[in-house]
C-alpha cells in the first residue's frame, strides 16, 4: 500500500526518483473542499518519502493546470461561517506545507492557472507553462481579497508596480508574456513542455541533493518568513471579504452566468 493512497483528489506517478503530483478534477481542476483537504498535508507526506528527490505539480487533462477555487463551494460556504473559516485555514496549511517541502518542486502549468491555482504554481521553485497558458488571482472579479498567498509573492515575482496592476484588476497574463518579466520561469511550446519541466526534474534528482535541497531552503529562508509574519492577516482579509455583500453577489451572478452588480459593501 503506498503512502499517497488516503489522497482521493489527487493522481501520483513516479519516473525514478521524480513525483508527479496531477491535480485531479478536469477539465478545471479547481480546487474543491476535498482537494483543499488533500493539499493541505500532501508536501508533509513527500518529505518523509525517502524514494522521492523532486517533486512536478501539474493539472489533469491539457485544459487547465488549475482554475482555483470552486465557485459552487463558495457560494456553499456563503451561509457556512465556520465552515469558511476552516476553507481559508486550509489554503495556508498548503502553502505552509509547500514552503516546508525540502525537495525542489517544479510546477508543470498545462493550461490555465487561476486564483489559489496560480498561487500553487507561483510559489513552486520552478514553473514551466505553455506558452499559451493564462495566469492571474482575480479575487477581486469574485469580491474577495487577494488574501490566500497572492498579494504575497505577485510582488515578490514581479514587484510591486506589476502586482498592483493585476491584483487589483484580476487581469490575467499570458505564459509568455508572464515569463519575460519574471512571474514564471519559461513559457514553451506544448510539444516541449514534458521535455523541459521532466529535464529539470531529472537533472535535479540526479544531483547533489543534499546541496541542492539545502540551498533550496536557503533561497527560500525569507521567503518563508515574511509568508508566516503576513499570512494569518492577509487569511483574515479574506475570510472578512467573504461575508461581504460584493462577494455574495458576485459567486451568485457566476452561477446565473451574469455579469455581478458591486455596491461595494
Amino acid at each position: 500500500m503506498s503512502v499517497y493512497d488516503r489522497y482521493k483528489h489527487l493522481k501520483f506517478s513516479s519516473r525514478g526518483s521524480v513525483l508527479t503530483i496531477t491535480l485531479d478534477a478536469p477539465p478545471t481542476n479547481a480546487v474543491t473542499a476535498g482537494m483543499h483537504e488533500d493539499l493541505k498535508t500532501v508536501f508533509i507526506t513527500i518529505n518523509q518519502d525517502p524514494d522521492t528527490k523532486v517533486v512536478v505539480v501539474t493539472g489533469a487533462g491539457d485544459r487547465a493546470f488549475s482554475a482555483g477555487g470552486d465557485v459552487n463551494e463558495m457560494v456553499r460556504l456563503l451561509d457556512q461561517p465556520m465552515a469558511a473559516v476552516l476553507a481559508m485555514r486550509e489554503a495556508s496549511d498548503m502553502l505552509y506545507g509547500l514552503l516546508r517541502l525540502e525537495k525542489p518542486i517544479i510546477a508543470r502549468i498545462n493550461g490555465h492557472a487561476i486564483g489559489l491555482g496560480a498561487t500553487l504554481a507561483l510559489f513552486c521553485d520552478l514553473t514551466y507553462a505553455v506558452e499559451t497558458a493564462k495566469l492571474g488571482d482575480p479575487h477581486v472579479a469574485v469580491g474577495y481579497t487577494a488574501g490566500d498567498g497572492g498579494a504575497l509573492i505577485w510582488p515578490q515575482l514581479i514587484g510591486y508596480q506589476r502586482a498592483r496592476e493585476y491584483l487589483l484588476t484580476g487581469d490575467p497574463i499570458i505564459a509568455k508574456d508572464a515569463a519575460e518579466i519574471g512571474l514564471i520561469t519559461r513559457a514553451v511550446p506544448a510539444d516541449k513542455l514534458d521535455e523541459t519541466a521532466y529535464g529539470m526534474a531529472e537533472r535535479l534528482a540526479s544531483g547533489a541533493s543534499f546541496a541542492i535541497n539545502s540551498t533550496k531552503q536557503a533561497i527560500n529562508m525569507v521567503l518563508r518568513s515574511q509568508f508566516e509574519a503576513v499570512i494569518e492577516a492577509h487569511s483574515g482579509l479574506e475570510l472578512m471579504s467573504h461575508f461581504s455583500a460584493d462577494h455574495a453577489e458576485a459567486a451568485h451572478a457566476f452561477l446565473e452566468k451574469r455579469k455581478p452588480v458591486f455596491t461595494g459593501k
